[in-house]
């Protein structure tokens, strides 16, 4: 590998050089069926001829103006976001993390306005918001835990469906409940819907802001824009990012309610966070995605390769599960295993948690790409069946 990265990654040695649909080629020429996606964000797939054009004309018109101005592209985009979320504001960054960390920042300034001691946010055990200092607190997870400290204070953690627990932890001093409506790094842990619907109650009762991540699970992935709105819950901010624009950095915070008016000129800010080149991305993929019969389609290609890997009975898979195009398939074997069986015969897939083998292909896989990666996927489950007898 070539030594002058920072060696963060455990990277694959594989070189990728093209893509088409859900489809990827090499830099020798090998095809391989993407159920990656790059980890949920080219939501279009690769090579999509609508965001290929809208990005290739902004980037000739304008790629950058700083947020003291205003384009038609971002005014145009701003307005169908929320109106697709249903939302009423928008602030753009540059990817989850930072959406995160400013949906913190509004949290706390909301809670400190009312009581300067209400600035402490609950999230629960198993979730993952980020790699920032800030972010990575935020996480309940404990691996994340560890050499970066002092980590930012003011964060607490429960049991995920556990409302007895959220009920215990949502105190006076508590701004808001964050969560992730699809636990995606944690193993693709879909959360009760009556829990959820159970903490919202909570956290309306007492005056905390009810936060949504929904930086894996919206923009379709789940089968609707919003995982959230699917569920019938209406958050007071949620967070985006990954596959809003297709494979163009973004990231957005949405609000409604007393959260639109929070944020004052000064109290925030990004570089180049909503810029023109990104908008113009985000306004081609919402073109497409934004219609009743593309989520029904997500929902049938998720129930499919669901119902195909259940039917198999492979005794390594312990349990599929998932939302729309956000799958995982918990294991017996180390997931790690998988991922390397299937990319060596052709198929790249992903993994979450401890056991969990993740699916999140480009929204807009066929059929027939679908049907090629899983049956590579059955093969590589069942050299890898036999092998562990």
């Amino acid at each position: 590998m070539n030594e002058k990265f920072l060696n963060t990654y455990k990277r694959t040695g594989l070189i990728l050089e093209k893509g088409k649909g859900a489809t990827l080629w090499d830099k020798n020429g090998k095809e391989y069926v993407d159920f990656t996606a790059g980890i949920g964000v080219s939501s279009l797939g690769h090579g999509n001829p609508v965001l290929v054009k809208a990005i290739a004309d902004q980037a000739a018109a304008l790629i950058h103006c700083s947020n003291y101005f205003l384009t038609d592209i971002s005014i145009a985009f701003t307005e169908e976001l929320c109106q697709a979320a249903g939302f009423e504001s928008a602030f753009f960054c540059n990817s989850g993390a930072e959406a995160n960390e400013g949906l913190v920042k509004i949290a706390r300034k909301y809670g400190s306005d009312k009581n300067p001691n209400k600035n402490k946010v609950v999230t629960l055990i198993n979730s993952f918001h980020g790699r920032t200092i800030t972010m990575v607190t935020a996480t309940g997870q404990d691996k994340f835990h560890k050499f970066f400290g002092p980590f930012t204070p003011g964060f607490s953690y429960v049991p995920a469906n556990d409302i007895a627990a959220l009920d215990k932890a949502l105190n006076d001093k508590t701004c808001a409940f964050l969560f992730e409506p699809v636990q995606g790094e944690g193993g693709v842990l879909p959360l009760d819907s009556e829990y959820l619907h159970q903490a919202q109650k909570l956290c309306r009762e007492r005056d905390i802001l009810f936060a949504a991540d929904e930086v894996q699970s919206g923009v379709g992935r789940t089968g609707a824009f919003l995982a959230c709105k699917k569920l019938g819950l209406e958050p007071d901010l949620v967070s985006l990012a990954k596959g809003l624009a297709g494979g163009v950095p973004i990231g957005a915070i949405l609000a409604r309610g007393a959260c639109t008016e929070t944020l004052k000129p000064g109290d925030h800010g990004t570089t180049f966070g909503g810029n023109p080149l990104a908008a113009a991305a985000a306004h081609a993929v919402l073109s497409q995605i934004n219609q009743p019969a593309f989520y029904a389609e997500v929902e049938r290609k998720g129930e499919k390769i669901r119902n195909a890997i259940k039917s198999w009975e492979n005794p390594l898979v312990k349990q599929v599960r998932g939302m729309g195009l956000m799958i995982g398939a918990a294991m017996t074997i180390p997931p790690g295993d998988v991922v390397t069986a299937c990319r060596e015969r052709g198929l790249l897939v992903l993994t979450a948690g401890e056991d969990t083998v993740r699916m999140l292909p480009p929204l807009v896989i066929n059929d027939d790409e679908i049907d090629r990666g899983l049956t590579i996927l059955k093969d590589a489950l069942a050299t890898l069946s036999s092998s562990a007898r």
